[in-house]
């Protein structure tokens, strides 16, 4: 892969792993409401889960959704309910009592891999990445390069994103400010979904 294309191809994958998202969201909430140690698996499976999504959408995904594209906009449509139906999860959660911690637990590592298909923003990311940056000449070389890339971009992204949910639990021991926090998150999760959202309007 030329040194042009792999520079572009890092500085795409570091801001759109790094910057809000669903996934991203998903891990803050999870820094809070569990802690950075058991959030682990839940980082480590979008990790390992999105690059994976790469090399399966590139490697003959992405032509069955180019050949039916109705089938695309239904898998979309299902996707956006679901997100839809976790922000409100997020946003009626209860406070973080030690009752309530004991109930709930963080995303497991599968879970966090089975998560990306159904995030939009996921598969337009991945779309965009194995239609703008893959070299013909060298396919299946260059989709390997591209999930390599987000494999050691998106593990950091993730560790951040959670400790900065980790940094809030001191304040966030206030059941209003809970609440507050929740919305917030919910809120934040359904705008993550406006561009998805307006296309498929």
């Amino acid at each position: 892969m030329p040194l042009e294309l792999l520079i572009s191809t890092i500085g795409f994958a570091a801001a759109m792993a790094w910057t809000p998202g669903p996934n991203n969201f998903m891990l803050l909430a999870s820094g809070v409401n569990f802690g950075f140690a058991r959030t682990l698996p839940h980082m480590i499976g979008v990790s390992v889960g999105f690059p994976l999504m790469i090399v399966i959408v590139g490697t003959g995904l992405g032509q069955v959704f180019a050949a039916a594209p109705q089938l695309y906009l239904v898998l979309k449509v299902l996707s956006i309910l679901y997100m839809l139906w976790l922000a409100w999860k997020i946003a009626t959660a209860g406070p973080m009592h030690k009752e309530a911690a004991a109930a709930s637990r963080p995303m497991r590592f599968y879970e966090a891999v089975l998560f990306q298909w159904v995030n939009p923003k996921a598969y337009a990311i991945a779309l965009t990445a194995v239609a703008a940056y893959t070299l013909p000449a060298a396919y299946l070389f260059s989709l390997a390069v591209i999930a390599t890339i987000f494999l050691f971009v998106n593990l950091p992204g993730c560790g951040a994103w959670t400790a900065f949910g980790v940094s809030l639990r001191q304040m966030l021991q206030d059941e209003k400010r809970v609440r507050i926090f929740n919305w917030t998150m919910a809120v934040l999760l359904v705008a993550s979904l406006a561009p998805v959202l307006w296309e498929v309007g």
